[in-house]
């Protein structure tokens, strides 16, 4: 085996002993200097940092702030979060994506109170049982907001430890990735106090050093490694591979489908949402949505047929704009047809059990996903003409 991959079985090689004290004191010191001041690094608060670090899965910073504070001025504790009707959840989340990171929230924060006295949990383990809460989750509020000494490990920080310790292959082999996780705890600082001039820091400052570092400096495809406060324990840098590691991982080949979906529209504007139990209800997260079906290209025979046999509609329906849309691997075309009918569907129809009949300009009252705006964007060109 080379020499650089036993780093990650012995994981004192990456950072040898005698180094590790000037390494922590070095990428504290600069992520005292250089941190990006953001909303939930001015909080302990267990609750703001869980809000947080849910929302960041997945999601980009930029695009998380404008939610962040949203949600926490509709739902400033945890108890509050814990009454929400969840379509009230959702409504505050549409739009972030991955929905099932609202739900499980939602259910968490209902657990945090019935058996936690409403407060995020300090014990792993307690942590680790909330729905929604995996290692990473539970390691980086439990550090952050408690102190307790768990390290975290993302794709931020494996792609540091990856360059520090020159380790090839993917790193989300399940036998590699734990691996990792005992080398990001070699690396966390002990809670003995700082040497003199040493910048304080316990495991929440480290866990966010790393994280920081990996996000803006030790990035993906331009690592800035002349920037890199620790780029001299870096064995990527010192071989020249920083920009062929991590290796990049195999990406789910597209999968490219056509939604065409029906916006019926009465003469009070009024339109018709439902919740479909179907095979493209996942890519709405049984998010509220315009009647629709799914095939390999548009489909307004099937769309016609299917509003005949459920809603009992056989009006003529009109093409409007096509949009894109793209959830993970897939690449949809939203193909939208306007249906202008006297009345809605009848609510005692079996179909209509549950759904919603709001004027199609107060749709987004309701939770509903970025495709389903998409759609709604459609016909508001047409019908403003």
């Amino acid at each position: 085996m080379p020499a650089l991959s036993r780093a990650v079985r012995r994981k004192s090689e990456i950072i040898a002993s005698a180094d590790l004290p000037a390494f922590q004191t070095q990428l504290l010191g600069w992520f005292a200097g250089n941190k990006r001041d953001l909303d939930w690094r001015r909080t302990r608060d267990a609750y703001r940092v869980w809000i947080s670090e849910i929302m960041l899965q997945q999601t980009r910073v930029a695009a998380v702030l404008p939610y962040y504070r949203r949600f926490l001025e509709r739902f400033p504790t945890i108890d509050a979060l814990a009454r929400a009707r969840p379509d009230a959840v959702l409504r505050s989340w549409a739009g972030l994506g991955y929905y099932s990171r609202a739900r499980n929230l939602h259910r968490a924060a209902k657990e945090i109170v019935a058996r936690h006295g409403g407060k995020f949990p300090r014990r792993i383990e307690d942590a680790l049982a909330l729905p929604g809460i995996g290692n990473y989750t539970a390691a980086a509020v439990l550090s952050i907001a408690y102190g307790e000494p768990h390290a975290v490990l993302d794709g931020n920080v494996a792609r540091v430890l990856a360059r520090l310790g020159a380790i090839r292959g993917d790193l989300r082999r399940p036998k590699r990735w734990r691996a990792l996780g005992e080398v990001a705890k070699a690396l966390l600082p002990t809670q003995a106090a700082p040497a003199a001039g040493a910048p304080a820091g316990g495991a929440g400052d480290w866990n966010q050093a790393m994280m920081e570092l990996g996000a803006t400096v030790c990035t993906p495809r331009a690592p800035r490694c002349a920037a890199c406060p620790v780029a001299r324990w870096c064995q990527a840098h010192a071989l020249g591979i920083a920009l062929r590691l991590p290796a990049p991982r195999r990406k789910p080949k597209p999968v490219r489908l056509v939604l065409t979906a029906a916006i019926l529209l009465d003469a009070g504007g009024r339109t018709l949402l439902v919740r479909q139990n179907s095979d493209h209800s996942r890519l709405f997260s049984s998010l509220w949505q315009f009647p629709a079906v799914q095939g390999g290209r548009p489909e307004p025979k099937k769309l016609a047929g299917y509003l005949h046999s459920v809603f009992g509609i056989a009006e003529q329906m009109e093409a409007l704009p096509t949009a894109r849309h793209t959830v993970t691997f897939r690449r949809i075309l939203l193909a939208p047809f306007l249906v202008r009918v006297a009345n809605l569907p009848s609510p005692k129809l079996p179909a209509m059990r549950g759904a919603r009949t709001p004027r199609l300009k107060e749709i987004e009252r309701l939770p509903i996903s970025s495709a389903t705006k998409k759609i709604a964007a459609s016909a508001r060109a047409i019908l403003s003409r």
